[in-house]
Formats: C-alpha cells, structure tokens, sequence
C-alpha cells in the first residue's frame, strides 16, 4: 500500500462508515405519522419573482390534512406576477394570505427580511419557513408535526427531497445529501452540543416560536447568505434542541431547473457555507479531488487495483446516500465529474469575492 493510499484510508473509511449509520439513524417521515397535538402553526414563504412555481406550491399546501394551519405569503418586491398568482391559487381559501413586502433595508439580505416580516404576522405556537419552490404531501404537515413533537425539538430541519431533471442538476444537486450522509452523524446533530455538529436546511424550518424569538429570530441573521445554518448555531449555542430529518418523498423540490441556475445558486452560498474563508474552500477542493479523483486518475496510468478500489469505495458511498436521499444511484458513477463542477462552482464563488459581488434574483448581495 502506498503512501496515497495510507493518507486516504482513513478519511474515505470514516466517510462510508457515516453514511452507513446515518442510513439507519437519519429519522425519515412516514404518511402514517400522526400528531398527539394539534397546535397552530404558521406557514412563513418569501417568494420574489416566483410565478412559475408559487401555483403549484399554494395548492399543495391547501390541501394538507393538519387541522390548525395558516400561510403568509410575503411577496418580496417581485418583478413578476408572483403575487397576483399566489392570490389566484388561495381561491379565497381563508388559512391564506398574500402580503405585499416593504423595500428592503440597508444591512438586510433579502430572503432574511422577507422571512422576517412574515414572522411578524404569524399567530402560530409553530413558525415553518419554508420556500416557493417547495411542495408537500397531503400528509406532510402531520408527519413532520409527529416529528417535532416526537423528538422535543426547539427546531426541526427537515431535508426536502430533491427532484433533479437535466445533468446540470444531477451531478450538484444531491451533493448536498452526499455531504450531510457522509460527514455528519445525525445522533452527534441531535445530541453533541458542539458547534461543528450543527447543520439546517433552510428550505424546512420548523421553529418551536419561543426558541426563534429566544435566539432573536431573522434579525440576529440578517446579513448572513447562509442563514440556516447561523440558526443551527444559535440553537446549540442556547442550549436548545436541534433536529433533523429526511422528508422521505413527502416534501419535495426542484431547486434549479439547469447548470446555470445550479451553478448560479451555489456559487452565491459554498463559501459562506466554508466560513468565509477561501482558504477553508480551497483546502475542500483539494480534499474532495484527492479523495473522489485521484484515485481513479491512478487506477489508469499506473493500473493499480488498490486505487480502483478506494476510488470505487467513494462511489459506493455517494450511491448509498442516494438511495437514502431518494436520488438516482447511477449518478454516483459519475461522482469525479461531479468533484469538478463544485470546483467550477468554488472557482466563480472566488472570484465573486474578489470582484467584490454577486448576483441573485435581480439583487446585488455584497460579499
């Protein structure tokens, strides 16, 4: 065994042994999950230049089975029909309404400021924040109040499952899983107060409302491009209960429709994902294509089957958190192209940094 393989033995093993404990731990909904409680909840989604998805969306929400349920929809200056689509969807359904947005501040990013007008409207013991793009199950509301009641949660984070249509998509989008599956044991999220086992996903949060007004709600994350995140912070700096859980087919999206739009949103979140620091994104890079490419770069010019196995181990690991996340597992096989379009993606995120911005939904947001 050479030294390559000495070096990646451990990282890669640790990664496959996450997955696979995390395939047996992660809490998953089930339709069948029933609530011993009914509370309020209250329904917060910012949408700004989403008229072709709200429609969809508000349906799918009207006709969830949870009893005591409202929706705000906080319309942020869209440049679209988005509002007027939304209303038309409500169809007068009274548990529903369409706000029209304030300009937004100075020192405020968008979505924060949005979310946080909502939450001012809201009535609900329960604050879920959710996005435009984001559909549910008849029965997801119930199953995921199960949940939150189930395991005491303060907040809940929820993993949507993800729908990804052209290989733009397929190759980024569930990376996102690949990463949670395979470097974060959910037990340690749940149970460790450390701040390294924190993780959230900002397009279900489901916030027990005492726990959002205690870590200061979306003021306190105003400026933050990651703010789901900052929130799972704040809820193990305070001491309070953090959970996570995947939809499970009962909540899902399609967060891009193309590369573009891939590469576009994920540039704008990977380096505040990495702290900030270009330095901490750079190392990532390297350690993913040492991990995920370099293997298989060796399998081929030096005909090592020692290579080939550890290259194929990160494959097997990447299909594994597909099939738990409800992806196409034959994607992983193409798991070193993947480790190159976040190197792309990385790459724009860089130099939008150093050009001092970037651009998303028709705003600046200064870095």
């Amino acid at each position: 065994m050479n030294d390559w393989l000495i070096l990646s033995f451990a990282p890669l093993v640790i990664i496959a042994l996450v997955a696979i404990l995390n395939a047996f731990t992660f809490p998953r909904l089930r339709p069948t999950w029933l609530p011993k409680a009914t509370p309020w909840v209250s329904i917060l989604i910012p949408m700004r230049n989403e008229a072709q998805r709200i429609g969809e969306t508000v349906q799918t929400l009207r006709s969830q089975d949870y009893p005591n349920f409202e929706v705000i929809l906080l319309d942020d200056q869209s440049e679209d029909a988005s509002a007027q689509v939304a209303q038309l969807a409500t169809q007068g359904d009274g548990r529903m309404r369409v706000l029209r947005g304030e300009p937004l501040p100075a020192g405020w990013l968008g979505k924060n400021w949005a979310c946080h007008q909502a939450a001012q409207h809201a009535k609900g013991e329960w604050l879920l924040f959710s996005d435009a793009d984001v559909r549910w199950h008849p029965q997801a509301l119930s199953a995921l109040m199960a949940e939150a009641q189930r395991s005491r949660a303060d907040l809940l984070t929820c993993w949507p499952t993800q729908e990804t249509v052209t290989w733009g998509e397929r190759l980024t989008v569930p990376l996102m899983a690949f990463t949670i599956l395979g470097y974060l044991p959910v037990l340690a999220v749940h149970y460790l107060p450390f701040r390294v086992f924190a993780a959230a996903m900002g397009q279900c949060l489901l916030f027990r409302r005492s726990a959002y007004q205690q870590i200061g709600g979306h003021a306190a994350v105003r400026q933050r491009v990651v703010e789901d995140m900052a929130f799972a912070y704040a809820i193990k700096a305070a001491k309070l209960r953090l959970r996570a859980c995947d939809a499970n087919g009962l909540i899902w999206t399609r967060m891009y429709a193309n590369w573009n739009e891939a590469r576009q949103g994920f540039a704008k979140n990977i380096l505040a994902g990495h702290a900030n620091s270009v330095l901490f994104l750079c190392f990532s890079a390297l350690f993913h294509w040492w991990l995920f490419v370099v293997p298989w770069v060796l399998a081929f010019l030096q005909r090592s089957w020692e290579a080939a196995l550890f290259g194929a181990l990160g494959i097997l690991t990447r299909m594994l958190t597909a099939v738990i996340s409800r992806q196409r597992a034959r994607d992983a096989l193409l798991l070193p192209l993947s480790v190159l379009l976040m190197t792309v993606i990385a790459a724009q995120s860089m130099w939008q940094r150093w050009s001092g911005h970037s651009v998303w939904k028709g705003r600046t947001i200064s870095t």
